[in-house]
């Protein structure tokens, strides 16, 4: 599974013109699921997006996490994330999740995040989403928690 994380000032996605979630000061959190993933890594993707530090401190260091800087969290689908871009001039989706495993992991993913924080809002599974950011820094970390071989 993986994320790939922007520190934003501010982030919203639309679905046809209308705004389905947002956040100021915080995370984007675009989400890929691969083949094979399980509860297991959506559980320890979760666990590391919430624990990066990627916030200031007052040393101007990044050592405050998105929770402790009291920042939101976007999360947004993205299979192109899962894409394997080694060979050609188009990427093949062979390792990314199957949509219906892709949108039950996502779902998983969120309502987890629900659980552990309070300002969570995310994109919409399979739809044709414009994604608007403000990339504070910029700022921006891959994460990717790989099944058990």
């Amino acid at each position: 599974m993986i994320a790939l994380l922007q520190r934003v000032s501010e982030a919203a996605v639309h679905v046809n013109g209308k705004m389905v979630g947002e956040t100021r000061k915080g995370l984007l959190a675009l989400i890929g699921v691969e083949r094979c993933d399980s509860e297991k890594q959506a559980d320890r993707l979760l666990q590391r997006v919430l624990a990066y530090r990627m916030f200031p401190d007052d040393a101007g260091r990044m050592n405050i996490n998105v929770q402790q800087a009291g920042g939101g969290l976007l999360l947004v689908p993205q299979f192109t994330l899962a894409a394997d871009t080694n060979s050609g001039n188009r990427p093949s989706f062979a390792s990314a999740a199957e949509p219906s495993e892709g949108r039950r992991l996502f779902e998983y993913l969120l309502q987890q995040a629900h659980l552990k924080m309070d300002d969570v809002a995310s994109g919409v599974f399979g739809a044709n989403m414009q994604v608007s950011l403000v990339n504070d820094g910029p700022v921006t970390f891959w994460l990717q928690v790989s099944p058990p071989d």
